[in-house]
């Protein structure tokens, strides 16, 4: 669907965009050197090799890159993700005849097309190895043969002139590095030392060209000679429009070059792309309303062994409720609890809190006396306990936090013993027991290669009592991904015969050996959406969760039948009225602060706004602010909530002078249990605007995401969302367009936000926002900056003309807490960081990790860096949108809120005013999530932070935070920090 015939899907006619640049744009030469071909934004282009106007000939939702002309001129090759994994397609350079070549369920990259025509060379992590390799295609058989051994990832191939060779970049031996290999015999050769190489082209001579990047250099060398100058080559082939002459792409710009040395010549272009300003209805949330509502975020259901109860955690307690009955709170207290398992004769629950006022760590509830036992003290948080079927011991998660990250434990139940029998995983399943007690099996990432981090959610089986040599995996399904290590299972029958696990929304199971072994075909058992499954004790029935309900199903019979859940929460409004003298005044809209102001809140609103008078301070309670400055409470746009952290997390926001958070990617009850619990005002903590999981397609990587796996199973999840009424959709990093554009559709249409880390198709399909500058791509380059963290119009002149907001999140490109550190040393010792676990304290600070804790690592990106003297990753798309009239909104991605304040630094050092990079993460984002908040003015929700300092004259004053009012509620610094704040 190409050209016009795109525009009809979108119902009325997109914005034009005419652009003269491309971001990580790769070109083609055709044989008679004609033509080219180069892949704008995602689609094939082609236009005459003297310049002038594109002609786009693949439809907008290919994700197609990379073209490679066929000897004849008859075809181009190029990879297309269209279907959710890229492939190999072909398309005649009239935009007639598209078709793919390679097919399946495995990523085929980066074509070459041999000079005889007969044969095509890719990229692909096909087979067993898990790396990628060179393939080669029969292009009139079908054939494929692997021509790479898979001790290490090999890609990015190129033919010699004579057919008999292939070049292609390698990471054996370390780094990556030009290669050939002979196809006739397989033997092989380095080529190139010393210098990271990429894209390596064979040209008709002989002679090899291949793309060298450094911290401050990327550019072509041939032999070790540099062949560009202070241009910005893209790491893409060369192509070779005649003998001894490349063209490529650099600074966004088409240009061809002789290798003798001489001035490259400039190939200007245009090309016109549509774009589609998100236009619909918003759903906003109700803050003022104190009716009831029903409580969505049940979290773990677990149903007892005799199949009479139910435990679930729900607003941050723990419930117990019979079947048919009403739950009751187990554990009422201003504590994180959660992950209620049962011990297998019932009599005992084992849950995770933070109730001993560190980290969370196991804690047994005995039901006969009721009385409670602390069963772990770690350094790092204890969760997701599962007992062993004889009651002696338990499973868990030792979760340091680090991205994720977490060891399999298993501690004794009498003496409180730990015994760590596997190491740091990267975001591990829940734990489920053999009925043996010999092993322990969990969902666990099993990635395809080395080069790309997703792979599928498999069962990862271990010893119980730490042996190494005791891992096996497992894959009832080869190819498809458990849905999620989160709520998918697998969950191991009392009896040992089966599984039940989560696919494409299902619940499905497997009978397995006594060491987990899948020894049969799975058995789908429900035909609605489910999540959490738990057995009974006589390994028959199921309980699981439904949408928002609770479901028990008869695994023989198929019987299924309703557990109602009755519970409410009442909205936590404050009564009462407030009147806060301010010596300064930041409202937010002006660019200038007003001196000796009286801001009255009544209940959870500004009521008004005026110069001060000692008449407005009778009668009400006041909060002398006459010598600090009061401004809007921040809005942290990218963060996600980690159950790990504990309440301390949530008192930590407003430490920092933050009211509101959005996190865009948790898990579907625990993000509806965080905006219920903050709803409630059961502790203190910021407003939460949240979704449930990434939404992947087929391939993961994170815990928080869901491999959907077919469009059935997409509705699913999109109507989970609506029915768990989350503020906003992510599609993430392997979602296909065409699956994008549905989701956009969908959020839409109830109201709410879609975002992406994607600029393209998703500013023609309306999306919302797009998140980070730099920040994960399924293409390993970003679409958004090219070589050296460099935008290009192309990018700029989509955000402008969508008007797409953007999340850059430069703390990804090493913008921390370190960078506020270093312009006030004094701060590596305030108080606030003691309400961060040990390894994120030691990390924001700068500070050595406690005996036993974890130690720091740098976050994706690299470790800090300067704001004086240097270019933070991103400032410079940032500044060229933000200049542009896009809003920007300020986030961090990443769990600490002192990197918000960083953030806001790194904007001024990048061009804003302190007023413009105040206003990212107040009015901004304030709109952006239509929250009647961001401002200080009468009407708006009481959000203010009261600072020592003007942050109109310095950002920095921001994190001076001395007292915090979220939503009228009144919250000093020392109680925030001690935990006695009400």
């Amino acid at each position: 669907m190409a050209g016009a015939a795109v525009l009809a899907a979108f119902g009325s006619p997109p914005v034009q965009v005419t652009v003269h640049e491309g971001t990580s744009m790769s070109v083609a030469a055709s044989p008679d050197g004609r033509a080219l071909a180069v892949d704008l934004q995602g689609s094939i282009w082609t236009l005459s090799a003297t310049g002038g106007q594109a002609t786009r000939i693949t439809d907008v939702f290919n994700d197609a890159r990379q073209p490679s002309w066929s000897p004849d001129g008859k075809w181009i090759a190029f990879q297309g993700f269209r279907d959710g994994v890229y492939h190999i397609w072909a398309v005649a350079p009239d935009a007639s005849g598209q078709h793919a070549l390679t097919s399946g369920p495995h990523d085929d990259r980066e074509p070459a097309w041999s000079h005889d025509g007969s044969r095509v060379a890719f990229s692909s992590d096909r087979g067993d190895a898990r790396s990628y390799g060179i393939w080669v295609l029969e292009t009139k058989t079908g054939a494929l043969t692997r021509v790479t051994d898979g001790a290490a990832d090999s890609f990015m191939p190129s033919w010699s002139p004579d057919d008999a060779e292939l070049a292609f970049i390698s990471t054996r031996g370390g780094g990556q590095s030009v290669w050939a290999v002979k196809l006739a015999g397989g033997a092989e050769r380095r080529i190139t030392e010393g210098v990271r190489a990429d894209a390596p082209s064979w040209g008709p001579r002989g002679e090899i060209v291949y793309h060298a990047t450094d911290s401050a250099s990327s550019r072509y060398e041939s032999a070790g000679r540099r062949l560009t100058g202070s241009e910005n080559v893209f790491a893409f082939r060369a192509a070779w429009s005649a003998p001894g002459e490349i063209t490529y792409v650099s600074d966004g710009k088409i240009r061809a070059r002789s290798l003798t040395g001489s001035v490259a010549r400039t190939i200007e272009f245009s090309a016109t792309l549509q774009v589609t300003p998100a236009r619909y209805r918003r759903r906003t949330r109700d803050f003022d309303s104190r009716v009831p509502r029903r409580v969505l975020g049940i979290v773990h259901p677990a149903i007892s062994p005799d199949g009479a109860t139910v435990a679930f955690s729900a607003l941050g307690d723990i419930y117990l409720m019979p079947v048919g009955g009403s739950p009751k709170n187990i554990t009422k207290s201003r504590f994180f609890d959660t992950d209620p398992a049962w011990s297998p004769d019932g009599s005992q629950l084992a849950y995770a809190s933070d109730r001993g006022g560190d980290l969370l760590d196991l804690w047994i509830h005995d039901l006969r006396t009721g009385g409670e036992r602390r069963l772990t003290k770690l350094p790092t948080s204890a969760m997701s306990p599962a007992w062993s079927p004889d009651g002696r011991r338990i499973a868990f998660l030792d979760v340091d936090g680090i991205w994720r990250r977490a060891n399999v434990s298993v501690v004794d139940v009498a003496t409180g013993q730990v015994t760590r029998i596997h190491e740091s995983l990267f975001g591990p399943g829940v734990p489920t027991w053999s009925p043996d007690g010999k092993r322990v099996a969990i969902a666990m990432l099993q990635p395809y290669s080395a080069r790309f981090r997703e792979g599928t959610n498999q069962i990862l089986s271990m010893s119980s009592t730490g042996d190494p040599a005791g891992d096996a995996w497992f894959s009832p399904v080869p190819q498809l991904s458990i849905d999620s290590r989160v709520g998918a299972g697998p969950a191991w029958s009392p009896d040992g015969t089966k599984m039940a696990v989560i696919y494409a929304g299902l619940l499905v199971v497997v009978p397995v050996s006594p060491a987990g072994a899948p020894v049969g075909p799975p058995r789908t058992i429900s035909t609605e959406m489910a999540h959490e499954p738990s057995w009974t004790a006589d390994s028959k029935h199921v309980l699981y969760q439904s949408m928002d309900k609770l479901r028990l199903v008869d695994t023989e019979t198929g019987l299924v039948r309703d557990v109602p859940v009755n519970l409410t929460y009442t909205p936590g409004i404050p009564t009462g009225r407030l009147l806060v003298h301010a010596g300064l005044l930041v409202d937010g809209k002006r660019a200038r602060a007003r001196p000796d102001m009286d801001v009255l809140v009544v209940d959870n609103r500004i009521r008004s706004v005026q110069p001060h008078r000692d008449a407005l301070h009778q009668g009400v309670r006041v909060v002398d602010a006459s010598g600090l400055t009061v401004m809007p409470g921040l809005i942290e746009f990218h963060s996600h909530l980690q159950p790990d952290f504990g309440e301390a997390h949530f008192r930590s926001w407003l430490a920092w002078g933050v009211t509101t958070v959005r996190s865009p990617g948790g898990t579907p009850y625990e993000a509806a249990e965080d905006r219920e619990t903050s709803d409630a005002a059961l502790r203190p903590g910021p407003r939460v605007y949240a979704t449930g999981y990434l939404m992947e397609w087929q391939r993961t990587y994170y815990k928080m995401a869901v491999a959907v796996s077919t469009p059935a199973h997409l509705e699913m999840e999109l109507q989970r969302a609506r029915i768990l009424e989350h503020d906003l959709i992510k599609s993430y990093v392997r979602m296909p367009d065409l699956q994008q554009r549905r989701i956009v559709e969908f959020a839409h249409g109830i109201g709410i936000p879609a975002a992406s880390h994607e600029v393209y198709p998703a500013a023609l399909s309306g999306i919302d926002g797009t998140e980070h500058t730099t920040g994960t791509s399924r293409r390993g380059y970003s679409p958004k900056l090219g070589t050296l963290q460099r935008n290009y119009a192309d990018v700029t002149e989509l955000f402008a003309g969508s008007r797409m907001t953007l999340t850059p999140t430069l703390a990804l490109g090493g913008v921390t807490t370190r960078l506020m550190i270093a312009n006030d040393p004094a701060l590596r010792t305030d108080a606030r960081f003691t309400l961060y676990p040990p390894w994120l304290s030691a990390m924001a600070t700068g500070a050595p990790p406690p005996a036993g804790s974890p130690v720091p690592v740098a976050p994706p990106g690299g470790t800090a860096v300067q704001l004086s003297g240097s270019v933070v990753p991103g400032s410079q798309m940032l500044m060229d949108i933000f200049r542009k009239g896009a809003r920007i909104v300020a986030g961090t991605d990443t769990p600490s809120a002192a990197n918000l304040h960083a953030e806001l630094m790194a904007y001024v050092a990048a061009g804003m005013t302190p007023f413009e990079a105040l206003q990212t993460a107040t009015v901004n984002p304030a709109e952006s999530l239509r929250l009647d908040a961001g401002s200080v003015e009468a009407g708006k929700l009481a959000d203010l932070v009261i600072v020592e300092g003007n942050p109109l004259e310095s950002i920095s004053a921001t994190q001076r935070v001395r007292r915090v009012i979220a939503n009228g509620r009144l919250y000093d610094m020392e109680a925030l920090i001690k935990g006695t704040a009400p």
